[in-house]
Formats: C-alpha cells, sequence, structure tokens
C-alpha cells in the first residue's frame, strides 16, 4: 500500500490510498488537481509558513475599538482588510513559480530540506512551476488571543513525532501577550498539483506586507474523490 500525495502535520483532509497492482501508478494520482479550504492567521510569520513553526516576524495590528471604523476606511477595519487581500489576491493566479518550503521533504543532493533547516547548513532552495484556477476569499474574521492560544495548544498536542512541540508551544504563550485579538481570512483555493497552500499563506503577507502564515489546511478534494 502506498498514499499518493502526502499531508503536512497540521493538515486535514482526503487522502487517497492506493493498494495492490494500482501503486503502480501512483505517479498518475500525484498529478490530479487537488481542492483545500485553508485560513490564514496574520501578524505572524514562521519558518514553516503554519503554526508549527518558530516565529520568525510578527506585526501588531492597531484595532478599533468596535473591531470597524465609522467609514470603514481605517487601516485596520475588517471590511478594508479584505478588500487588501481580495487585490492581492490576483498575484496568485494561473501559472507562478514557487519555491519549496524550507521545511519540506523535497530533497536536494539526496538530504530533504527539514534536514538542511534543521542543521543550519546553507541550502539552495530549488523551485517549480505550479498552476492555481482559483482562489478566493470566504470571510475575514477576529480571534481572541485567548481563544487563539487554546486552538494552537490544541492542535499541536496532536502531532506525534518529533517537531519541535514544546519548544514552539513556549513560544506561541510568549508572542500571544502582546496582541488582544487578531485577523483570520478564510480562503478556498483550487490548484494544479504540487503547489504548497502554506506557502501561498506566507507569500501573501509578503504581499501585503503584513506577516502571515497558514493557521489550517484542509484538503476538501483530490480527483475526483471529495
Amino acid at each position: 500500500m502506498t498514499y499518493a500525495g502526502r499531508l503536512d502535520p497540521m493538515a486535514s483532509g482526503v487522502l487517497v490510498i492506493l493498494a495492490g497492482e494500482e501503486t503502480k501508478n501512483k505517479e498518475k494520482y500525484l498529478a490530479l488537481d487537488k481542492e483545500y479550504d485553508f485560513s490564514v492567521l496574520f501578524g505572524f510569520s514562521t519558518d514553516t509558513y503554519d503554526i508549527l513553526g518558530k516565529v520568525t516576524s510578527l506585526a501588531k495590528l492597531n484595532f478599533c475599538s468596535s473591531g470597524e471604523c465609522p467609514k470603514g476606511d481605517c487601516p485596520s477595519s475588517k471590511n478594508l482588510f479584505g478588500s487588501l487581500i481580495k487585490a492581492n489576491l490576483d498575484h496568485f493566479k494561473g501559472k507562478l513559480k514557487q519555491k519549496y518550503p524550507i521545511y519540506s521533504s523535497k530533497t536536494v543532493d539526496g538530504k530533504p530540506l527539514f534536514s538542511y533547516a534543521q542543521s543550519g547548513e546553507d541550502v539552495e532552495i530549488p523551485e517549480r512551476g505550479i498552476f492555481i484556477k482559483q482562489i478566493k476569499l470566504e470571510e475575514v474574521r477576529k480571534i481572541s488571543n485567548k481563544n487563539l492560544l487554546k486552538n494552537i495548544e490544541r492542535r499541536i498536542k496532536k502531532v506525534k513525532g518529533d517537531f519541535r512541540q514544546k519548544e514552539i508551544l513556549k513560544i506561541w504563550k510568549k508572542e500571544l501577550k502582546n496582541q488582544n485579538s487578531y485577523y483570520i481570512a478564510d480562503l478556498k483555493i483550487k490548484c494544479g498539483s504540487g503547489t504548497y497552500v502554506r506557502s501561498i499563506a506566507n507569500s501573501l503577507g509578503q504581499k501585503m506586507k503584513i506577516p502571515a502564515l497558514a493557521f489550517s489546511i484542509k484538503r476538501t478534494k483530490l480527483g475526483k474523490w471529495d
């Protein structure tokens, strides 16, 4: 038996399992298009591009006391923030070049990239062509630092294996004291094989000049399976 298309430790969703003679057709399944529901947390970026990483940069967003500005034109108003996201999503449509995340299993000279990251050894990160058919914003919502920490703790504690969990949780407990609430954007994406959704989240933040990461990722469809 084998699986066609791995999921990151913090991701969930459709995983196609092949058995018997069908294992010989693995490459055909790996090439299938995929769909994801994913959420982007703004205010932080990490070395893994998701919540299971060390914080590499952070930014404090100054929220209006009500969460909405009277005219909707303050930099932290939910309406304007949603418009800013939509405007930058145009950069993530069609054919693109995407670098592999340093914390990934892509091999360079026989070693996975995450081995280079763990050892601090320099490596030239390869890139590949990807295709995004559709990406759209569903909703922008706020979450309190208290609920955010609860969510992160609950999900990270479920992860098996050595992924620096204790160290990562200690960092989140420290960093989430700096602000009372944060924005999360819920999005949907239809993409070709090989697309790293957490890299999309990180790159969206770079386009918006606000640190961002993949808060959650759920694969909802792989080929005809959903």
